[in-house]
């Protein structure tokens, strides 16, 4: 009648992937929160059921299409596979442009500030993002390099993969426990009101995900590739520039925005440069000077 597996469980002759669910639950809780900050961010009430009931299906597709495009050569002898959406090959980037796309066309069309839209969604997809890669533990993907020193050989610092016996960085976790503290930051930032303005929570937590991904891009064994360049790394440091120069343009103390512009424009040399260490350094830096800049 109902039974267990590694891989998931079966209940009156139904399968459920724990993949599947996890994702599941992870799109009803970030549903849930947004719902819940509805009064807060002053927007019509089932506002967050309207953007998930059109933004989760463009966020499904704009992953699936970014996947493919950077994958073409797997998909080019027979293309039709790039309908085969459950053979797997999803991108987080593609689905969160997918998304944002969607609540542009949603809010022109309701008449609503796209930007405090934005801001609504912001916590919630990090905390999709965040219960979404235990899907990756479950499936062991999106692991990252052999971890070959002893220290390192356990967990959360790595993840023992079935497939080739070894232990690998768990880059899964650290983005998941990145995305959990990105939720509690922009949480407790927005309720003591330091965001001044619409689009602030969106653009901190765009700012702060590029961070984070952009380190941990370089340790996955996985990454999709532009010629000799990881493709979410430099979209990542794209976004992380991006965040900077316009902190820079429009916050008030510009001290700080030129020493996060300074600290980004590092990080991003270091890392094209392959070195990891001293750009983690300068992401440091750059998220404490970030975050003074735009909430005190």
């Amino acid at each position: 009648m109902f039974r267990f597996t590694s891989t998931g469980a079966t209940l009156f002759g139904l399968s459920f992937h724990w993949y599947g669910v996890i994702i599941a639950a992870g799109m009803a809780l970030a549903v849930a929160l947004a719902c819940a900050r509805e009064r807060r961010m002053d927007v019509p009430r089932d506002t967050a059921l309207d953007l998930a009931l059109i933004g989760i299906p463009a966020a499904i597709l704009g992953a699936r299409i970014y996947y493919v495009l950077f994958s073409w050569r797997e998909y080019a002898a027979n293309p039709i596979r790039a309908l085969y959406i459950w053979e797997g090959g999803m991108a987080i980037y593609g689905g969160i442009i997918g998304g944002v796309l969607a609540g542009y066309f949603y809010a022109r069309r309701k008449k609503l500030p796209f930007l405090r839209l934005a801001d609504l969604a912001a916590p919630s997809i990090a905390l999709g993002q965040a219960i979404g890669r235990w899907g990756n533990f479950v499936n062991q993907e999106a692991y990252g390099a052999v971890a070959t020193q002893a220290w390192q050989q356990r967990f959360p610092i790595s993840v023992f993969i079935n497939a080739d016996g070894q232990w690998h960085f768990a880059t899964f976790f650290y983005e998941s426990a990145w995305c959990l503290a990105i939720v509690a930051m922009l949480l407790i930032a927005e309720r003591h009101r330091l965001f001044r303005r619409d689009g602030d929570i969106f653009r901190a937590y765009v700012f702060l995900y590029a961070i984070e991904r952009a380190l941990v891009e370089g340790l996955r064994t996985d990454s999709l590739y532009l010629g000799p360049f990881r493709v979410s790394q430099l979209l990542s440091l794209a976004a992380v520039l991006t965040c900077a120069a316009i902190a820079l343009a429009v916050e008030a103390k510009k001290g700080l925005a030129a020493a996060t512009l300074a600290c980004c424009v590092g990080m991003a040399a270091l890392l094209l440069a392959g070195l990891p260490l001293p750009a983690l350094a300068c992401a440091v830096g750059a998220v404490g000077t970030y975050w003074a800049t735009v909430c005190f």
